[in-house]
């Protein structure tokens, strides 16, 4: 793998980072918040779920940007949106104001999911892509991890701590806008939308350097080929494309109904709820940001090695057991094994979905209709989400705890069930082979290597 493409995936990925900060970091302040204005549980689930409601917009709108301005444009754009979305929410003088900052930032994280992980598919070699494009996963739980230590650190500032929490954001969100000016563009978008060949194949030959100009002019067909086939000249909902609609759909519904962004989202109010104290549920969240980014590395090693599908089957295993197991110690109360459970439970999802997500939605797409298909998987995933943290206040209020997780046990069980009867395993299959092999126009491929 060279340099250069590592750093360019890694420049891009950094979206994530800001999407795992932003997306966690509110869980430092929601309970000031809550007390500072004196929000009841219904409207400090929206405060709460504000970021959201704009990342269902951008992850349903992102498509567009993505392919009628580009990729490269797109995630600098994304930067912007968070750095506007620190300073704001950091200056907020009530929840409304608060809200419309927040959602301004979810807009920037809804985009993110469909551009960053599509364009690190798009300029990775088959057998790198799974690593490559797992980064912007990496980045996310990186970005968790230091939200929650962040959170920690600040949190003796006094009672405008929660504004330094959510306005530190700023400085990280424009090293990441500065970055994504040395990013080229995708060569699949350059050749496939713009139909710019030559432009196409100097940005080939700086992924593929040691490629030769027939090897070049190759690839840049199958992407011209690819790009203009039957079933990528028609509408996104068709019948041809319904194989990946579904795969896309139910990946990310399953994704949240493990309660993933629930649990982060109210990480320190769980805790809380064993008989810890404030203080100490804040440092049990550090221990969460420290498991995920562990086992993400693991996951990332992995994902390339054993393949998607056989990810999905061991987290699903340890989604069962590890929510299972804190079900029972709520209803038994033996609370002292729910951080440990909730610790394993990170780790099933980092290993887990956490790894494949963004990384097989960006594979089972056609070359025209990618961006598309991620906005659809994106816009799935944080719709779901963004019910999930809006209920999950009312819903421990009214149900006892071990109930929700219980409902999140049981959902598991049926993901075990898709994965087995319906993923295929696209590890190591070149994007134009997995678009024939998808929409029906060939059997089953392999590996190029």
């Amino acid at each position: 793998m060279k340099l250069r493409l590592l750093l360019w995936s890694i420049s891009s990925a950094l979206a994530g980072f800001l999407f795992g900060f932003d997306t966690v970091v509110i869980s430092g302040a929601e309970q000031t918040i809550q007390s500072l204005w004196s929000l009841g549980d219904g409207m400090h689930g929206v405060v709460m779920a504000s970021a959201l409601y704009g990342t269902v917009l951008g992850s349903l709108l992102g498509g567009w940007p993505t392919d009628r301005f580009g990729r490269k444009t797109t995630l600098l754009w994304i930067g912007m949106l968070y750095l506007v979305s620190a300073i704001w929410s950091a200056l907020a003088s009530g929840p409304y104001t608060l809200i419309l900052a927040r959602a301004l930032g979810g807009l920037g994280i809804g985009i993110s999911t469909v551009a960053a992980p599509l364009y690190i598919a798009e300029i990775a070699p088959a057998e790198y892509r799974g690593r490559l494009a797992g980064l912007f996963q990496f980045n996310i739980v990186f970005g968790i991890l230091v939200a929650f230590l962040s959170n920690s650190l600040l949190a003796g500032l006094g009672e405008n701590a929660w504004r330094w929490m959510l306005g530190v954001e700023s400085v990280p969100a424009l090293i990441y806008a500065v970055l994504c000016f040395g990013l080229p563009e995708s060569p699949r978008w350059i050749i496939g939308r713009k139909g710019d060949r030559a432009a196409g194949l100097k940005i080939l030959a700086m992924i593929r350097p040691a490629a030769s100009l027939e090897e070049l002019e190759a690839k840049a067909n199958e992407i011209a080929a690819a790009s203009t086939a039957r079933e990528t000249s028609t509408h996104f909902w068709t019948r041809r494309l319904a194989l990946p609609i579904a795969l896309a759909f139910l990946i990310a519904f399953f994704n949240q109904l493990s309660g993933i962004n629930a649990i982060l989202y109210f990480a320190p109010r769980i805790f809380e709820l064993t008989g810890l104290g404030t203080k100490a549920a804040l440092l049990q969240t550090v221990g969460i940001g420290v498991t995920n980014l562990i086992f993400t590395f693991v996951g990332l090693w992995l994902i390339d090695r054993l393949g998607r599908r056989t990810l999905l089957y061991i987290g699903s295993v340890g989604y069962i057991v590890s929510l299972g197991l804190t079900a029972w110690a709520f209803f038994t109360e033996h609370y002292g094994i729910v951080a440990p459970c909730i610790f394993g439970f990170i780790a099933a999802h980092a290993v887990g979905q956490g790894a494949v997500i963004w990384v097989f939605i960006s594979e089972i797409f056609p070359n025209r209709h990618r961006a598309e298909g991620q906005a659809l998987g994106s816009f799935t995933h944080w719709a779901f989400a963004a019910l999930l943290t809006s209920f999950f206040p009312k819903l421990v209020s009214a149900l006892a705890p071990g109930y929700v997780f219980l409902f999140f046990c049981g959902m598991m069980v049926l993901q075990l069930l898709w994965v087995k009867i319906m993923v295929p395993e696209t590890k190591g299959v070149v994007l134009e082979d997995m678009q024939r092999w998808l929409t029906g126009r060939a059997g089953s491929p392999v590996s190029r290597r």
